[in-house]
């Protein structure tokens, strides 16, 4: 089994004593208009408990599969720790997919509860979460409980005997012991996309990932206490997966969540939260970074963007002149760039620089990271 100090439970619980009053999330909603939140580590712990109680009370078990399609918000990063908490197995499914997608995730897995919103809200539009939520389960009657955040607050159905409202959580309680894992115990299964085939359950373990994703997070990044970390990344990805909460949640780091896009409501809006946070280390994807240079230099310009020190690629091959305009334009010649390489099935960082130890080439990932032996 795991040591009581180790792996990403005990991580939490640890920043909780040691790091209470620091900020754990710095969350950025869709539309700049709405106010952001401050989580620290000790409501995020206290946060946790609560919800990992509300579901050991809906009978969940250790090795249960979880399904959750929620939007990019703080609860979803209490439930994926909840489930963690209590040995449950989270199986996240992109908000953005269609109920057959979400259907099909959840027959295969074998989910009998599933977590969502009401909507979630994304480039100023509502996706109906909840609406693709009924659809879906008419196809998986082994569905036995919904619980619902109200994030928007809009009217949705509600089905008496299954469906349950989030709120539920605020009165359990704030202590949950945690469950001992084994090191090869799972902790989550993560689907892929489908691109080239049916979609493949990748099943993480609990001590080789946490091990793998904290490492990865803290040498690839340089990240050192304090500094504002945003990877740009969904949660129904395995990048947010283990770059937007577990690797720097695992560190102590500050890790910002954003809810909206690159473009919403104007061009500049990556720039703009660098900008409010401070951010330091900034990690995203070719695909955003290229759409964001075919708009022109002048809606990154004219914002500051003085904090960063780091900026990162993740997700595909990033060409070198989307490369070259990164390090020119958005980190003003001054930020080294860390290109890596991975994937679903690996959970982090395999091919990637090291920032200043590394020679760094324009769309090259470089060399393998420690222990990684390429064939």
């Amino acid at each position: 089994r795991l040591p009581q100090d180790r792996g990403c439970v005990a991580a939490l619980g640890k920043m909780a004593v040691e790091r209470g009053d620091a900020t754990a999330i710095l969350w950025e909603p869709d539309s700049p208009d709405e106010a952001h939140r401050v989580i620290t580590y000790r409501e995020l712990h206290a946060d946790v408990c609560r919800f990992a109680n509300l579901l050991k009370a809906q009978g969940v078990k250790r090795g249960e599969r979880v399904t959750l399609y929620l939007p990019m918000v703080p609860e979803a990063a209490v439930a994926m720790l909840a489930c963690a908490r209590i040995g449950a197995i989270h199986s996240i499914v992109f908000a953005g997919f269609s109920p057959d997608a979400l259907a099909g995730r959840i027959q295969d897995c074998d989910s009998r509860i599933v977590l969502t919103a009401d909507e979630g809200l994304r480039g100023g539009k509502r996706i109906p979460l909840k609406a693709n939520v009924d659809a879906a389960l008419a196809r998986c009657p082994g569905v036995e409980r919904v619980i619902m955040l109200r994030r928007t607050g809009t009217d949705v159905p509600m089905v008496a005997g299954r469906d349950l409202d989030w709120v539920e959580a605020t009165s359990q309680s704030a202590d949950c012991a945690p469950e001992a894992m084994g090191a090869e115990d799972p902790l989550f299964i993560l689907y892929t996309s489908g691109s080239t085939g049916k979609p493949k359950g990748v099943l993480h373990t609990t001590g080789g990932y946490a091990v793998w994703t904290a490492m990865t997070h803290e040498y690839v990044f340089d990240y050192r206490p304090g500094q504002i970390y945003w990877c740009a990344a969904d949660i129904g990805w395995v990048t947010g997966h283990s770059y937007v909460v577990y690797g720097p949640l695992m560190n102590g780091a500050t890790t910002v969540m954003f809810e909206g896009v690159p473009n919403f409501p104007d061009h500049s809006r990556f720039w703009q939260v660098v900008d409010k946070f401070k951010v330091e280390i900034f990690y995203a994807a070719p695909t955003a970074l290229r759409a964001l240079m075919r708009e022109g230099d002048d809606w990154v310009t004219r914002t500051s963007r003085s904090s960063l020190r780091l900026l990162g690629s993740v997700g595909e091959p990033i060409n070198p002149e989307a490369w070259e305009w990164y390090h020119r334009v958005v980190g003003e010649g001054r930020c080294p760039i860390v290109d890596t390489w991975w994937q679903t099935e690996t959970g982090g960082a395999m091919i990637t620089p090291l920032p200043g130890a590394t020679a760094l080439k324009p769309g090259s990932a470089t060399k393998p990271f420690f222990g990684v032996q390429p064939s």
